[in-house]
């Protein structure tokens, strides 16, 4: 079960933090170690009994069952939260892709809106409020250079 004589949970993390979400971004979302900390001595029993039985199934169907309990998680947070999302803050998720900067301007031409009072009001700021966007540049909320991203 531990390939290597010292360092398996680094590159256990390095496995987590790097490649799986190049693979599928929902993977950044994945809080594993805090999962593993929940239950911790079953993911020891898990090792263990991979050991034993000279394979990593448990080990593998334990860690499934705990990605899945994750998603499980974050979806019900997702539709709760969904709840609470307004119309105006639906069409500005809409016209921003992820993880992409934008100036307010540039939203602003997209939402086809002309007033800067009205789009703070009604669509930056609650979409802020609730998480899914965020400043690039949080210490300095009127700077010229600002640019929102979709989270």
């Amino acid at each position: 079960m531990h390939p290597f004589s010292d360092g398996n949970g680094r590159m256990a993390r390095l496995w987590h933090t790097c490649l799986l979400p190049k693979w599928k971004s929902v993977f950044q979302y994945i809080p594993i170690e805090s999962q593993i900390e929940k239950f911790q001595d079953e993911y020891y029993n898990a090792i263990a009994k991979g050991h034993i039985n000279g394979d990593s199934n448990v080990f593998i169907e334990f860690m499934l069952k705990q990605i899945d309990k994750i998603l499980e998680e974050i979806l019900l947070r997702a539709d709760e939260q969904d709840e609470h999302v307004t119309e105006y803050v639906k069409k500005l998720l809409n016209v921003m892709e992820y993880e992409v900067p934008y100036t307010s301007t540039v939203l602003m031409e997209k939402l086809g809106l002309k007033s800067k009072e009205t789009f703070r009001k009604n669509y930056m700021n609650p979409a802020m409020q609730l998480q899914l966007v965020q400043m690039t540049i949080p210490e300095k909320p009127k700077s010229r250079n600002q640019r929102y991203i979709r989270r």
